[in-house]
């Protein structure tokens, strides 16, 4: 895997550098590397550029991989073909960010700076492309993956897990998302900080009367240009994973609880585990929504990650006990004392999240799945002996998979008799990025709002 290059001192760095940047990170990602982890080594002042032209790419790459084989059906180097399927999706219809000249000039210019013998093989294979634009595209369009820009196996599960919605769900795979941030009532309600944001000049909405700390943002801006980001009067965080500290805490009432059965919120005091804690951002919304007087324990396998549970909780003034363990070790850490809740956000495919992540489509494998699926089993049945009678366990995923969300929930059921799933009209069960999933109470015109995400919450009797 190539090296993030540096720009030149001074200036912005020039378009043949960003794509060249650009063309390493799909090449990492092709060869089975996070794009995140790339873009985490990527110089800061080139990094955002080359964020936004790799993930242009890989949205489009099973396109742009489809017409650089018809266009040139012999393999070229791996870092030729890289900078070839970049310029080749930044060249397709829709993608109007520079002028095809200019495009084309400054990836040969790429070209000949890493394999000056191909500059001319990739000028030929890009103007060839300009000049024959429209037929490749639709030629390129007969093949399932280069029209919907996702393996073929992920198409085949969609289709079978959500036969009514399939395409959409791709499609909405391909859409850029917004940025949503939750606003911490332990500073203001959310009508003030609206507020405070058109008098900074930015554009912003509620999501919708579900998400009711949830603010989206007309456009992405930096967090240093919020009002008081660095004071913790407000985070970064998808309308979707707002719903899991309401749920846990009690803040949403069952639709199927009788009449005389309590429901009583978590109080000061109470004893919370957030199993799979990083980064950390639901973990401290139970601290904000419980007024920070939770008895928390943060858990994560990576030590890496948990370092940005920390930062969330010290940015906010908000505690918890956090702690690097695989939470399916309880022997490795647990006191002994049972918990009143439990979060557990298990490790999942992402498929819900991959707008936000592009990569994850192309890095993903048909066997994953399965495996992921045992592993969230085994931290189901590891930590439901942990919880109090009459306690509470959500269970989430940011997947859209029915194998990691309803599917995962019948089994455990089937293999706990005093575990009941509890009912909502809205909130819970599979989520989907689509205006017409009737669980989901959205603002007009918020059919993107939210990430796909799978939410139970179980009760132990």
């Amino acid at each position: 895997m190539s090296t993030p290059s540096s720009p030149k001192a001074g200036g912005a760095p020039p378009l043949h550098r960003l794509l060249a940047n650009a063309a390493d990170a799909v090449q990492a990602v092709r060869e089975g590397h996070s794009l995140t982890d790339w873009l985490s080594r990527c110089p800061a002042d080139i990094r955002p550029g080359v964020q936004a032209l790799s993930f242009t790419v890989l949205r489009r790459l099973g396109a742009a991989q489809a017409v650089r084989a018809a266009l040139a059906p012999k393999n070229p180097p791996p870092r030729v073909d890289a900078l070839l399927v970049t310029a080749l999706a930044l060249l397709w219809p829709g993608e109007t960010a520079y002028a095809d000249h200019t495009l084309v000039d400054q990836a040969v210019h790429a070209v000949r700076q890493r394999a000056p013998n191909s500059a001319g093989f990739a000028n030929a294979v890009l103007r060839r492309f300009l000049r024959e634009r429209d037929a490749l595209v639709a030629a390129a369009e007969a093949d399932p993956v280069a029209r919907f820009n996702h393996p073929r196996w992920w198409q085949d599960r969609l289709r079978a897990d959500w036969p009514d919605h399939w395409q959409a769900l791709l499609q909405a795979n391909q859409q850029k998302p917004p940025m949503t941030l939750r606003v911490n009532p332990a500073h203001e309600d959310l009508p003030s900080y609206l507020a405070r944001l058109t008098e900074a000049g930015i554009g912003a909405h509620p999501a919708g009367s579900l998400f009711p700390q949830a603010v989206v943002l007309d456009e992405p801006r930096p967090v240093q240009a919020l009002p008081d980001f660095d004071r913790g009067h407000a985070s970064v965080q998808d309308a979707s994973a707002q719903l899991a500290a309401p749920l846990l805490l009690g803040r949403v009432r069952p639709q199927d609880l009788s009449p005389d059965e309590a429901w009583p919120e978590l109080g000061a005091g109470a004893r919370v585990l957030d199993a799979c804690a990083a980064p950390g951002g639901k973990t401290a919304h139970l601290q904000e929504l419980a007024g920070n007087r939770l008895d928390l324990l943060a858990l994560d396998a990576d030590a890496k990650r948990l370092e940005r549970v920390r930062q969330n909780l010290q940015r906010l003034a908000l505690e918890g006990t956090v702690k690097a363990a695989d939470a399916r070790a309880t022997a490795d850490w647990w006191d002994g004392r049972p918990f009143d809740a439990i979060l557990l956000d298990a490790p999942c495919s992402a498929s819900g999240i991959v707008r936000r992540h592009p990569d994850v489509r192309w890095l993903r494998r048909p066997e994953d799945i399965p495996a992921l699926a045992r592993i969230q089993a085994e931290l189901l049945d590891a930590l439901w002996p942990l919880l109090k009678p009459g306690g509470r366990l959500v269970y989430a995923t940011c997947s859209v998979f029915k194998a990691e969300g309803q599917d995962q929930i019948d089994a455990f059921l089937q293999r706990h008799g005093d575990a009941r799933a509890r009912q909502f009209d809205r909130g819970a069960g599979h989520l989907l990025p689509l205006a017409e999933n009737a669980g989901q109470d959205l603002a007009p015109g918020a059919a993107a709002v939210t990430d796909g995400f799978y939410y139970a919450l179980l009760h132990k009797s």
